[in-house]
Parts: structure tokens; sequence; C-alpha cells
């Protein structure tokens, strides 16, 4: 029960970090930010494994988190933007 608590924390931290590293308005909420940053952190985990960074059974680093969540934020960016009204 508690790794799934601390996916949750460290998900979501990661989420506002990749947030605020991307420049534009984001109105996402505390669910989004949460699946956008753990989203990150297997982006980050599969391509640190290709690449030889980490064993099988290694998380990823905060930074390789961060940068697979800017990755994820980039990509519902480009898909779902076209989805939202246009604001005057």
């Amino acid at each position: 029960m508690s790794i799934f608590i601390w996916t949750i924390i460290v998900g979501f931290v990661v989420g506002l970090i990749a947030r605020a590293l991307v420049p534009g308005k984001d109105e996402a909420g505390f669910l989004v930010t949460t699946a956008l940053g753990v989203a990150g952190a297997i982006i980050g985990s599969v391509v640190g494994r290709v690449l030889g960074m980490y064993g099988p059974q290694e998380p990823a680093s905060l930074i390789m988190s961060v940068l697979g969540a800017v990755l994820v934020l980039l990509a519902y960016r480009r898909f779902f933007a076209s989805t939202r009204p246009a604001t005057r």
C-alpha cells in the first residue's frame, strides 16, 4: 500500500517540475499532473534501461523522470491542445 502512496507523491512532484519547465499555460489538475509524472518516470526508466543507465529493477532517477514527463507533457499538449475550445 505504501508503494502506491509514494508513487502518487513522487509522480505529482515530477509532474509539477515538468509543468514548471515547459513554458505555456497549463490548466491540468492534480490527477493529470500526477499521471504526467508517473508516465514520465516510466518513460525515463525505459529510456535509461535502453541506454544502459539502469538495471532491470532500478527505478529512474529524478532527472530522467522529469525528462520523461517533459516528453509526455509536450505530446499531451500536441495531441489535446486542438480539442480545447478557443478562449478570447
